[in-house]
Order: structure tokens, then sequence, then C-alpha cells
């Protein structure tokens, strides 16, 4: 288990729905990856690389609503700026399992709390 945060660092990082609209494949990345494009309404949109490709397929991920951290310096994976962490879950595979809303779609951008 990580060390215990307050609420204030809890409230520091931004978590928001947003829907994938572009998959690529990320052959330069050193474990399988893609690359994605996701729009965060206002926010507008920003692109992550998630190790997600032994679950899902890019037909499957686009229109894909899921949740992901915003506030996250960029981050250079090969040739390629990661601008937020998308959130999931890894499984008795190490697996990754995304995070998303159970019930209904949200508006993209609604930020979690």
């Amino acid at each position: 288990m990580n060390p215990t945060i307050t609420f204030e660092d809890f409230s520091k990082v931004d978590i928001r729905t947003g829907t994938i609209i572009e998959v690529n494949d990320f052959p330069k990345a050193r474990k399988p990856a893609y690359q994605l494009t996701i729009d965060f309404g206002e926010l507008e949109k920003k692109k992550s690389s998630a190790q997600i490709t032994h679950l899902y397929t890019k037909k499957e991920l686009l229109n894909k609503q899921i949740i992901a951290i915003v506030n996250f310096k960029e981050k250079q994976i090969a040739n390629f700026k990661s601008e937020c962490l998308v959130l999931g879950i890894q499984n008795n595979k190490k697996e990754i399992v995304l995070l998303q809303a159970s019930k209904m779609s949200l508006k993209n951008g609604e930020q979690i709390s």
C-alpha cells in the first residue's frame, strides 16, 4: 500500500472523462502499446500511450469513453509525447483493464470527484 495522502493531495489530481477518437499502433514503444487521441471536450484533445493491446483491439477502443488523469507533465515515450494517463487496473495476467463509467456515457471533460 502506498503512503496515506491528504484530501489536498488528492485534489491536485485532475481526473476526467474522455472519448477515444483515434487509435494507432505504436511500433516504437518498448512494450506493445497504442497511441490514443482522446477528446476531453472543453479541455480539448490529448494524446496518450497505453499498453492495452492484449485486451483491446483498435476497433473496440474507437469511440470508447475512458477515465484519465489530464494534469500530468508530458512524458516522452520513444518518438511520442504522452499528455495524459489513461486509468486502468492490472488483472492477474498483468493486462490492463480500462476504467470507465458503468451506467451511462458522460459529457467529455467531466471531472471525477
